[in-house]
């Protein structure tokens, strides 16, 4: 037998071409695919050098806070002024506010003036209030005086800097609307205070325009798709803590569990990972019920902060959590209903994993391997997911092209100024773009890649103990996992980057050809005709069978890598995938169950105050809980291919024992041949 597996018993040819009765068979290894070797390590430093752009152009605070006029990001102690505690974006002119939410406007709210405060202005109940801009010039004030004085130094000010404030051309601003703090930018509330406005129009102001655009023209600019984007990626960066704890120790923690409880209680086990998956998805469920408001007192809500309880607002956040909760609970019945269908073959499934049970019993470093790639990759995700949140916040700040009426007094300046009043926006240019997505093809490879070099060397671990008739053998490696690791590390990483690439690159098609198809339905542009629809639907299915083909070769090819072995998988793909069905099934649900676990704990630690108020607040729980339970199912994958690679790699080597022995296993353990000799077991392996 080729490839990075070690010694071999049995009778097969060699390397020169020559047979060998019983014995040792050695072959002069070499290592193969060495060109993807360079390609993957050519990669990584295109990951370094994409992630330092990253590090050197992002502003996290970009993600969760506006712009002011000047072009300054709300929040930064970098700024001019000093903005470290004024996070909260405030627009001074409602009637420029108002503007920008008319339909056939071409003002808009970008370029209205706002500026950054610490918190949103109200009106006064026996008095007019005035927000005024950033001392500056001849307004001899310090930042934090201003702040002291709530923002107001009308009544410092020049006549003349008097009457250009009553023309709304500042630098002074009247509060007329009560606003309210969402998502950091203050949302008037369009219900003017009457004693404010009455004020107002005594001292002369101008026109104040009263309409509910007023309060519509920011709401649609918070809620827009790319604000809720930010959002999101802001929310998994707050919740760095949580994604520690339930997203890498507690699923490390479970993984062990489970794989210490199949060794020691593998007759139950698939009973309660059963059990225990439907509760968890029942639960988790519930959560995205709470989180949507259809259960309870918690749902999201997009004000910071204390407010007014009568005074409701919209947010996309919650309509996607609503969305999330009735998809989940399809799901949830489908799961339910598909866990009952598969009781009567729990005890199929039993039979098998018991021989892998007893491997790791035999084999015992196995349970301990996967903890070095979970390190591994624990540093790289840490890494990863550092440059992705720069990466996303690394736009340009670049000042809008505006030919809209937008006159303001500059108090550097001393005068009214029109020139320069267009606000400041966050573009985005096409590498940016490109930047990203290739950084999100950079973590699916290199995941791949860890997950398959860990099956690699388990593969090579029970070949060892196979081959080895389950007993110790001079000729078998003392510590097979050791020495399966420095095989691979020798001869197998071309094939593994090959293998991993390869499945990177169906999984980026079909995720491409997924969302082709979802726009596609969205238009109503399936074909009307009875032949189309045939075609569609057959070209989806084809694709899910080759994805599926696909995964299921490249991961039994790493257990035997040779001309010999692909043909021994292609002549036995039915039989491997019939006994892959009887044991995969429940180590599906077994990953399932510890990724729905660090969701569900994912869901109690947001759902406490430090997430739900002040800095730390995060906009939805969407995103952190599907991070969380996205690392817990790569966790679980690490450290579950010890049983699911352990029972692949004894079929398959039981298989090709069996072919060179006249269809009698010769090397085969007691314990194998105890539970594949049973008559229904020894039926699904021959048919």
């Amino acid at each position: 037998m080729r490839g990075p597996l070690g010694a071999v018993r049995g009778r097969y040819p060699s390397s020169d071409g020559s047979a060998q009765m019983g014995g040792i068979i050695r072959h002069n290894r070499k290592c193969r695919d060495v060109v993807f070797l360079f390609f993957f390590i050519a990669f990584w430093v295109g990951m370094i050098v994409n992630s330092s752009f990253g590090f050197s152009k992002g502003n996290l605070r970009r993600l969760n806070y506006g712009l002011d006029y000047k072009g300054n990001v709300c929040g930064d102690r970098h700024a001019n002024p000093d903005l470290r505690e004024l996070e909260l974006r405030y627009w001074l002119n409602p009637n420029q506010v108002y503007q920008s939410g008319l339909k056939n406007s071409q003002f808009k709210l970008d370029n209205a003036r706002s500026i950054c405060l610490m918190d949103c202005p109200v009106p006064s109940e026996d008095s007019l209030n005035w927000v005024c801009d950033y001392p500056e010039g001849e307004v001899r004030l310090l930042t934090d005086d201003w702040i002291d004085r709530n923002y107001d130094y009308f009544a410092d000010l020049t006549p003349e800097l008097r009457n250009t404030s009553l023309q709304l051309q500042g630098p002074c601003y009247p509060v007329i609307f009560p606003s309210v703090n969402v998502y950091w930018s203050c949302q008037f509330i369009a219900r003017a205070s009457n004693v404010s406005l009455r004020l107002w129009q005594q001292m002369g102001g101008v026109s104040v325009v009263e309409d509910i655009l007023i309060d519509k023209s920011i709401h649609k600019s918070i809620n827009s798709r790319s604000a809720v984007l930010k959002r999101y990626v802001a929310d998994v960066g707050k919740s760095w803590f949580v994604l520690i704890v339930c997203g890498g120790i507690l699923p490390l923690f479970l993984s062990v569990i489970w794989l210490l409880m199949i060794r020691h209680f593998v007759s139950g086990m698939p009973w309660i990972t059963v059990i225990l998956f439907n509760v968890l998805i029942i639960s988790f469920t519930m959560f995205y019920y709470l989180k949507a408001g259809w259960i309870g007192n918690s749902a999201i809500s997009p004000i910071i902060g204390e407010h007014d309880p009568y005074y409701q607002v919209s947010a996309r956040e919650l309509n996607h959590l609503r969305a999330v909760a009735v998809l989940m609970t399809v799901v949830m019945i489908v799961s339910i209903l598909s866990s009952i269908a598969i009781v009567h073959r729990i005890l199929m499934a039993t039979s098998v994993l018991k021989v892998a049970a007893k491997v790791i019993g035999e084999v015992q470093a196995l349970i301990i391997f996967p903890v070095i790639p979970y390190l591994m990759l624990a540093i790289f995700y840490m890494f990863w997911l550092s440059a992705a949140l720069h990466l996303f916040s690394s736009g340009q700040v670049l000042e809008n092209e505006c030919n809209s009426n937008c006159c303001a007094y500059e108090l550097a300046l001393k005068r009214v100024s029109c020139d320069r009043c267009c606000g400041y926006t966050i573009h985005y240019t096409n590498h940016i773009s490109a930047a990203i997505l290739f950084h999100l093809f950079g973590c699916y490879w290199a995941t791949q890649f860890f997950i398959t070099c860990t099956s690699t060397v388990i593969a090579g671990s029970v070949a060892s103990y196979y081959w080895a008739r389950g007993e110790t053998s001079p000729e078998i490696p003392f510590l097979p996992v050791f020495s399966s690791m420095r095989r691979l590390m020798r001869y197998g990483l071309g094939s593994v980057a090959l293998g991993s690439l390869i499945v990177s690159f169906v999984e980026s098609i079909r995720f491409i050809l997924e969302a082709i198809r979802r726009k596609l339905k969205t238009a109503n542009m399936v074909p009307d005709s009875q032949i189309g629809r045939v075609a569609f639907h057959s070209s989806q299915f084809f694709r899910r069978c080759i994805e599926w083909t696909i995964k299921s070769v490249n991961r039994n090819a790493y257990i035997m890598a040779s001309e010999m072995a692909t043909e021994l998988i292609i002549s036995n793909i039915l039989r491997i995938g019939k006994v892959n069905v009887i044991g995969d099934v429940i180590l599906f649900l077994g990953k399932l169950c510890v990724s729905l676990s660090s969701a569900v704990f994912a869901f109690l630690m947001l759902n406490t105050h430090t997430y739900n108020s002040a800095h730390n607040k995060i906009s939805s729980p969407l995103f952190p809980v599907l991070v969380c339970w996205a690392f817990g199912y790569v966790v679980a994958t690490l450290f579950f291919s010890v049983v699911e690679m352990s029972i692949d790699t004894i079929i398959l080597s039981f298989c090709q024992d069996s072919d060179a022995h006249q269809g009698t296993a010769q090397y085969a353990p007691p314990l194998l041949l105890e539970t594949l000799n049973h008559q229904n077991e020894m039926q699904r392996l021959t048919q």
